[in-house]
């Protein structure tokens, strides 16, 4: 199994599989502890059905590099539902579930009725449960995801502080002058690069176990914000690197088998946590 796994390593696609797919965890698991004590959990889901029905558009309309409509649609959802969902009528979560809904239907129906290609299922289940299109990226996507990881850890060390004090007492740091409206905006953005890079990785119905499942986890051992982030983080990258090397050697679906690898870490997690009291 060894020497296999160093014949496929050879071939620049599993390459930029296991880059993509440890940078994306990475991203995943630092903003997957500020969503989890935020008790949004849920809005991975949401964005990730936004993601769903803006690359459905991007499809029909043609455009050869689907991001520059997704990510900007998702990022303007975000928005909304992070920093002004609490104060309008219809609140948080029934904002997500409706958004969620509404544009994985949305994204279907044009598929649907405006079909790219001749094998609808195969396109959606692609979308939906990440397939093998990790294991397509091209260079340049590759390149895009390094940078846009870069930018995202660059900007959760340097304003580390402040998303302490909003995740926990967001009223007390507002009190004492932190500008929590700007924050919320980072958050919202950060977490829609985060969920359209994701989707290449475990699909757009999986994405949130990528978002929760390592914090989660942490939880369940350590009691610090630092200590759960720096655990979550290592956690992520050891799933998701372990789940695609398992994917290519056993022919099984990366995003399903990277998500199985983070409930399997859940469950020793939680055993541990029951061990130390």
């Amino acid at each position: 199994m060894l020497n296999t796994l160093i014949s496929y390593l050879a071939y620049p696609f599993v390459r930029y599989a296991l880059i993509a797919g440890v940078l994306i965890a990475l991203c995943s698991s630092l903003l997957g502890v500020i969503l989890v004590l935020k008790r949004f959990s849920y809005i991975g889901d949401g964005l990730s059905h936004v993601a769903f029905g803006a690359m459905a558009i991007a499809a029909v309309v043609g455009l050869t590099d689907q991001m520059l409509l997704t990510l900007p649609v998702t990022i303007v959802c975000a928005i909304l539902l992070l920093w002004s969902g609490q104060n309008a009528k219809i609140k948080g979560d029934a904002a997500i579930a409706m958004i969620s809904v509404g544009a994985l239907a949305f994204g279907y129906l044009l598929m649907n009725i405006f079909p790219t290609s001749s094998n609808i299922a195969g396109d959606v289940c692609s979308s939906l449960f990440g397939s093998m299109k990790i294991l397509t990226l091209t260079k340049s996507e590759v390149v895009l995801c390094i940078v846009l990881s870069i930018v995202v850890v660059i900007a959760f060390i340097a304003l580390y502080n402040r998303f302490f004090a909003v995740t926990f007492d967001e009223n007390f740091a507002k009190a004492v002058g932190t500008k929590t409206g700007v924050l919320n905006f980072v958050i919202a953005t950060i977490i829609a690069v985060i969920i359209v890079l994701a989707m290449n990785l475990v699909g757009s119905l999986l994405v949130s176990a990528l978002v929760i499942f390592p914090a989660l986890s942490a939880m369940r051992i350590f009691k610090s914000f630092r200590s759960v982030t720096v655990f979550s983080a290592v956690l992520s990258v050891f799933c998701a690197l372990f789940g695609i090397i398992l994917s290519i050697l056993l022919d099984t679906p990366v995003g399903s088998t990277i998500v199985v690898t983070d409930i399997a870490a859940f469950i020793v997690c939680l055993l541990i946590g029951k061990i130390k009291g």
